[in-house]
């Protein structure tokens, strides 16, 4: 954990600006993959899509999450991609410290 950080705990919320409405979620593997499920059916290009697989899926995301949201609390994780010429925001929330 960071400094300025703070140890994060679920629950977890997630959500896709313009795209999905927030989810929460106990376990941040199933936030994740809920995540997952809905990105990878959007028309994203081979790099935005690759880079978002590579980010919500395998033994190691959870973890790589926790510690982004670990530096940034207590602000939630936010990344984007861009679909149809607008940037997407990709939202993770931890609910508790």
């Amino acid at each position: 954990m960071s400094a300025v950080g703070r140890a994060v705990t679920g629950p977890y919320t997630v959500t896709i600006e313009g795209v999905t409405e927030p989810a929460t979620f106990k376990q941040l593997c199933d936030a994740l993959a809920a995540l997952w499920k809905s990105i990878r059916v959007l028309p994203l290009g081979w790099d935005q899509a690759s880079a978002y697989e590579r980010f919500l899926v395998g033994a190691d995301a959870p973890a790589n999450v926790v510690r982004l949201l670990e530096e940034r609390s207590p602000r939630p994780l936010e990344v984007t991609f861009t679909m149809d010429g607008r940037t997407h925001v990709v939202r993770v929330v931890a609910s508790g410290h």
